[in-house]
Parts: structure tokens; C-alpha cells; sequence
């Protein structure tokens, strides 16, 4: 049995210049069997945005560190008969872009008897959403995402499209970067989190506006294609925190196992300020534009609390302990170990993170139109999200 913290040690210099470019963004069930095709006119759920909802990370099920076996299970993309990896197996053709979406994302994560079509992209801002006489550019050689949506859907029945959109145009990659890169410093580095509030408190009337922006045009797009307003549910969604606060990390006192071992490499003060401040501040600004743009709003703030990367609640596969949905972080931890994928799915919902959130769509489309949040059950696997009052 091979312990990959030699691979993490080797990857430190990597990670600290790679980490300032990472996509730090954004259910085909377990078994197939459970797959049941949709009725022939079953109505659409089309998914549009960024990494969280194109389904970044889909192909790990929890993290280890043991290369063994497919890294203990965690890989859906080992081969156990070839001994080899293929990213496609999940990804399928948009990994070659880079766009990553996963046969696990969340869309295809539903359990409605619905018809479900995934268009967002890694990395995505909202221009690569926006229609391109409001701005939308092409992303990744892919056009406009509203302008795909249309195509799609036109003369074809809707029932949801569901946006996940705003961490880039905040720069939210770049902020963890920072605090990563602090905490990774030879000499000593210093908490980010000072700085970036301010950079923060700067950029959010900025994102509200570009997210308000681009649901108009989600919908702008949906009116060319004949689906008028009201005829389909429109449903804008925050994002899970991937940090848990500092009280709740199982790797105390700011050692470097944090990096080495957990995959989570952030101060105290840092990973306290994510957690309570920084996804709070997003999701109250995404929920803000929502009700301006008469979208539902669907807050994923708090879904993963308790299997977040590096929590308590939590452990890592081992040959001993297979990754479970109950136990297994639903988070990608931080890595640049050898086979141990691409830094830019780290930090996103891994499949089982990505079944979660599957699970909270399902509910939110299954109960009448209004704004909910979604939170897990403790010590239970993805599909015992629940919905509660939004607030």
C-alpha cells in the first residue's frame, strides 16, 4: 500500500504557482440499473452556469491519499482490468475543453421523470451565459449558453432551467488561491482573510448585477423559443461552502498535514472566514438578484455542512474503509499528486456532492414555486437532502 504524501510533498512548488490559474469555480446512480428512461414528451430540466453545476470533480467518490486500487475506490475513472485511467468515462467529450461535465452533475443527478440536458461549463462567467448581443462571448470554442438553450429548446416542453452563476465574476478562484498560497509560504505566510474581505465587499454589487443580467437573458432566450413566462420554473442557486470552519477541521494547529494529508491547506482565520462569512455573503447576493429577476431561489449554502473538506464529521477512503456517501467528504480535497486528477476540480462537489445537490433540485422542483434551503441529514448519504424555509 503506497502513500501518496510523497506525491503532495513534491507537489508543493507546483501548487503554489499552478493554484493563482486553477478553476476553483463549478446522477447517473450508482447503479445503473436504477436509471429509468423518461417518458417520450417528458418535459426538459436544462442546467446552465459555472464548475458547481456542470459537475467539476464528478469523477471522485471522497478522497484518500492510498494510490491502491483506483486511490482506494475514489476514482470512477480507473479501469481495475487495464490498471488505467480515463477521464472520459465520466466527463465524456467535454473533457477535452475542459467544460467537465460529469454523468454524475446535477442535473443528470435528478430523480424526476424528466429529460435532462447539461450546458454549463467550468470556469464559466456570465458572459459565457449572456446572449452575445448582451455581451455573451464563446467560452472553451463553445457559443453563448442562452443561445444553446434556445436551440434546445425551442418547440420542445420545459419544466425547469436551473443557473449556477456569480463565484467567477467575483473571482473566487483567485481569493482561495491567495489563501492557499499564504498558508503554503516556506517562510511563513499571514491569513488572506483582511484583504480579501474588502476585495469582496468591493465585487459583489458586481456580480449581483451580472447575475441579474444573465437571468434576463436565460429568459430573453426561453421567450425566442416560444416558452412564455410562467410556463416553466426559473431557478437560481447559491453555492455549498467547501471549508469548514476552524473549530470543526480534524487536522488542528496549522501544520502542513492540512496540505499533505487533508488536502485543505488554509489558516484558521481563513477557513472561519469562508465558512461564516464569505459563502453566507455570496448566497445573500445571489439571493438578492434572484428577486430582482423574479427567479426562485435555491440556497446550497449550508447542504454540505458536516462533509466539507477536511471536517470532522469525515474521513478519507482507505483499503480498509471504502468511500461511502455516509462518511466520505462530498468535496474534492486540494491535490497535485501524481494520478490524482486536475487541480481545477478541487474544491467542487465530487459525485457525491454532486448527488446531493441533485437530490435538493429534485425537491425544490417537486414542491410548489417559491425559495427554499437545503441541508443534509447527519450520518445519512445523498439522498437524504431536505428542503426547508428559505431565511
Amino acid at each position: 500500500m503506497t502513500s501518496s504524501s510523497s506525491y503532495h510533498r513534491k507537489g508543493l512548488a507546483a501548487l503554489a504557482a499552478a493554484v493563482c490559474v486553477a478553476g476553483v469555480t463549478g446522477l447517473a446512480p450508482a447503479h445503473a440499473s436504477a436509471v429509468r428512461e423518461p417518458a417520450a414528451d417528458a418535459p426538459w430540466v436544462v442546467s446552465l452556469g459555472d464548475s458547481f453545476i456542470s459537475g467539476e470533480a464528478g469523477r471522485w467518490s471522497g478522497n484518500s491519499n492510498e494510490s491502491d486500487d483506483g486511490w482506494s475506490g475514489t476514482d470512477r475513472a480507473y479501469d481495475p482490468q487495464t490498471d488505467e485511467t480515463d477521464p472520459t468515462r465520466v466527463y465524456g467529450a467535454s473533457y477535452e475543453n475542459g467544460c467537465n461535465r460529469s454523468d454524475v452533475a446535477e442535473v443528470q443527478s435528478l430523480t424526476l421523470d424528466v429529460r435532462k440536458l447539461n450546458l454549463a461549463c467550468s470556469g464559466a462567467t456570465s458572459t459565457a451565459v449572456k446572449l452575445p448581443e448582451n455581451g455573451g462571448k464563446p467560452f472553451k470554442g463553445e457559443p453563448s449558453q442562452a443561445g444553446q438553450l434556445q436551440k434546445a429548446v425551442t418547440g420542445q416542453p420545459v419544466r425547469a432551467v436551473v443557473v449556477s452563476i456569480g463565484g467567477n465574476d467575483l473571482g473566487f478562484s483567485d481569493i482561495i488561491a491567495e489563501c492557499t498560497k499564504q498558508f503554503l509560504k516556506p517562510f511563513g505566510g499571514s491569513p488572506c482573510a483582511p484583504d480579501a474581505e474588502q476585495q469582496v465587499k468591493d465585487r459583489l454589487p458586481g456580480v449581483r448585477t451580472a447575475v441579474v443580467e444573465t437571468l434576463a437573458d436565460v429568459k430573453t432566450a426561453l421567450k425566442r423559443a416560444g416558452h412564455r413566462d410562467g410556463s416553466y420554473r426559473l431557478v437560481l442557486q447559491s453555492y455549498p461552502s467547501p471549508l469548514p470552519d476552524a473549530a470543526r477541521v480534524r487536522y488542528p494547529g496549522e501544520k502542513y498535514d492540512r496540505f499533505t494529508a487533508g488536502g485543505c491547506p488554509f489558516f484558521d482565520k481563513d477557513l472561519t472566514w469562508a465558512h461564516d462569512d464569505l459563502v453566507p455573503q455570496i448566497s445573500a447576493t445571489v439571493a438578492e438578484a434572484a428577486h430582482e429577476a423574479g427567479a426562485e431561489f435555491l440556497d446550497l449554502s449550508r447542504a454540505f455542512e458536516g462533509r466539507e473538506v477536511c471536517s470532522k464529521g469525515t474521513r478519507q477512503a482507505d483499503l480498509e474503509h471504502p468511500p461511502s456517501g455516509r462518511t466520505s467528504e462530498w468535496m474534492r480535497f486540494l491535490t497535485t499528486g501524481a494520478g490524482q486528477g486536475q487541480l481545477q476540480e478541487s474544491l467542487h462537489p465530487n459525485r457525491y456532492g454532486q448527488q446531493a445537490l441533485g437530490a435538493c433540485l429534485s425537491l425544490q422542483l417537486e414542491q410548489p414555486t417559491g425559495d427554499h434551503r437545503c441541508v443534509n441529514t447527519p450520518g445519512r448519504g445523498p439522498a437524504a437532502m431536505e428542503l426547508a424555509a428559505s431565511g
